[in-house]
């Protein structure tokens, strides 16, 4: 191992240890000199300029898990298409078909979850309600 095999992370370790200096500076300097004084609208809870009603630990559907899984999962997979369409001209007929066939496994799941319900956020209607 050469001598200077260490002194390649000094810019590193000088980089990390001035942000960290300054950030200590400015959290200890507004701890000084800032004014602490609380008044009854500063203690007071803020919910978008109104007064909170009820418990913040509401449960909440499962569908609105199940929405926001589906959206990471269709945007992981849309993140796909990007690296794909900048190499397509190398790809030729072979990655056009191959894409192609990923979009309809796409697509069946898509429209597997469309049809199961998951994405309506309407009133559920139970059989015979209407």
């Amino acid at each position: 191992m050469p001598d200077n095999y260490f002194a390649r992370y000094l810019p590193f370790l000088i980089h990390i240890l001035l942000a960290g200096g300054i950030a200590t500076a400015i959290i200890s300097l507004s701890w000084l000199i800032g004014q602490r004084k609380p008044t009854r609208a500063k203690m007071s809870p803020y919910e978008c300029g109104m007064t909170p009603v009820g418990d913040a630990r509401g449960r909440f559907s499962v569908k609105f898990y199940l929405v926001a899984m589906l959206f990471i999962l269709f945007d992981v997979e849309a993140v796909f298409l990007y690296p794909w369409a900048v190499i397509l001209r190398d790809l030729k007929h072979f990655g056009l078909w191959e894409m192609m066939v990923y979009l309809g496994i796409v697509l069946v799941g898509f429209f597997y979850v469309w049809k199961k319900g998951v994405l309506d956020w309407g009133a559920s209607v139970q059989r015979g309600e209407r």
